[in-house]
């Protein structure tokens, strides 16, 4: 599978700790990569040494073909577009005049593209307001139409979603998804709203502590992700005897629900329980979550996966 972006044991040292402690990593190219992991995990601080931001301590990477260490890298780094922790724009400025200006920046010879990229971010009708009065949401969309200006086919997207209501979180997955099907964009996306990122993402890259601990296809994180039912019940430490009883893998939710995770026929769960002078109440089908996934895979719990980093 060709990659658009390769990463070979960097690390990233501040003074006397590491933030990234030999992360390796691939891309491929035409995929929607989610970057997932805890708050100081280092996403960000390795999406900031891709951009350019900033310079490893040690390893390199390849960004279409060509490493880091190469000349040529800076030449190749105009593929991309990227929005890193915030969106960055003239807060005095309409949209299209943002958009002109990064054109400008760029050297870009005219301003062919403008209306199309204001139509496909959603800002078209925004005339004369001035950026400062957009919406948390506008002005994300506004970050992602510069990160876009020059035609770049690697988007970089740092928390895009951080902020946002429910509706502005499903207009930025639309046009993600837009951006990747019918443009051809590959994108890194990193995020704490793994439910989000799990409607998205086509691979995943896991971190830990500087490290990458997995790296999976959504196709093979499927096939990968338990499979359970939920139990409500009348008694859960009665349901707790029934399931060692069963020798079954079990995880107690609260005082009348629980999860059973292993594959046992409904008529020999109902008998443990009611040997056990349990009532059952409802039974459901589920799927392993990608928070779920994620904690399990660093053996953490809910409450840390992250709120973003800053490094």
């Amino acid at each position: 599978m060709e990659t658009i972006l390769t990463v070979n044991q960097i690390k990233k040292r501040y003074r006397k700790a590491y933030a990234l402690n030999g992360i390796s990593m691939h891309i491929p190219k035409g995929s929607i990569y989610g970057f997932v992991g805890r708050n100081g995990a280092g996403k960000t601080t390795m999406i900031r040494i891709i951009c350019g931001l900033q310079e490893p301590t040690e390893g390199d990477y390849t960004l279409y073909g060509i490493n880091s260490s190469d000349r040529g890298i800076s030449r190749v780094r105009r593929r991309m577009g990227a929005v890193v922790e915030r969106p960055a724009f003239y807060t005095d400025m309409t949209a299209r005049q943002n958009l002109e200006m990064q054109y400008s920046i760029l050297g870009l010879p005219t301003k062919d593209g403008i209306d199309e990229l204001l139509r496909l971010v959603g800002l078209a009708d925004t005339g004369s307001k001035k950026a400062r009065n957009f919406s948390l949401g506008m002005k994300q969309r506004l970050g992602i139409a510069i990160a876009l200006c020059g035609g770049p086919d690697f988007l970089v997207l740092d928390e895009p979603v951080n902020g946002l209501d429910p509706q502005g979180i499903v207009e930025i997955r639309e046009m993600i998804l837009k951006l990747n099907r019918e443009k051809h964009i590959t994108v890194l996306i990193s995020s704490h709203i793994l439910d989000e990122l799990s409607k998205l993402a086509t691979h995943y890259g896991f971190i830990e502590k500087g490290q990458i601990v997995e790296e999976i296809s959504a196709e093979e994180l499927e096939k990968k992700s338990r499979k359970y039912i939920r139990l409500r019940v009348s008694d859960t430490e009665k349901l707790a005897r029934a399931a060692e009883h069963l020798e079954t893998d079990y995880e107690i939710i609260s005082g009348t629900e629980a999860n059973i995770y292993t594959k046992l026929s409904v008529t020999k769960l109902t008998e443990a329980l009611s040997a056990e002078g349990c009532e059952l109440f409802s039974i459901s089908e589920h799927e392993e979550s990608l928070e779920n996934y994620f904690i399990n895979l660093i053996g953490g719990t809910k409450a840390q996966p992250e709120t973003g980093d800053s490094k």
